[in-house]
């Protein structure tokens, strides 16, 4: 097994604050906005680009969440072992607000498809776009596409994409895997 590191903490830093300055360009003042990191990775991205936002553009107003989308998937009784499920935290409305779902990878649109149905618990969105830090634009089950995009990675069908955060794998990495 090989492995490829795709972009280092300092290209990810880079890549983050460029998103955080594209979603001030499109949203402002984020009165109507709302940031959601989808479980389980999605969360360490959303984490990092709120700080952005306060630190850099000092939006201290912010409203963020988790969305799990465990239950949510089509796959979730496919496996072999039981699936475990990740906390959902949205303390706050989002019917007619402008929803941003946030996640590290978007590989075939089946869990970003979950979490458009998950919101639907929460109330009706009057608009969602998408934030991923990784686009594997060829291997879509879905015709789903980013709104925010940090970089498009090129992976075939047997290469994977790991995404390894500070807070919890120790390092900021991402990494191309081949078998």
């Amino acid at each position: 097994m090989s492995r490829k590191v795709l972009l280092d903490s300092n290209q990810i830093h880079i890549i983050l604050h460029r998103l955080a300055c594209q979603l001030v360009e499109n949203h402002t003042d984020f009165k109507d906005t709302v940031l959601i990191g989808i479980q389980p990775r999605g969360i360490f991205v959303a984490k990092r680009i709120e700080e952005i936002l306060k630190q850099e553009y000092g939006l201290t107003d912010l409203r963020t969440g988790q969305l799990d989308i465990t239950f949510y998937r089509d796959d979730f009784r496919r496996g072999e072992k039981p699936l475990e499920a990740n906390k959902t935290r949205i303390d706050f409305i989002v019917e007619d607000k402008r929803v941003v779902f946030i996640d590290d990878v978007l590989y075939t649109g089946r869990s970003i498809r979950a979490a458009l149905t998950a919101i639907q618990s929460f109330g009706r969105p009057r608009e969602i776009e998408l934030l991923s830090l990784i686009d594997r634009r060829f291997s879509r089950h879905l015709p789903i596409q980013p709104d925010y995009n940090g970089r498009q990675v090129d992976a075939i069908n047997e290469e994977k994409v790991k995404v390894s955060w500070q807070e919890n794998d120790g390092e900021d990495a991402v990494y191309l895997i081949s078998k």
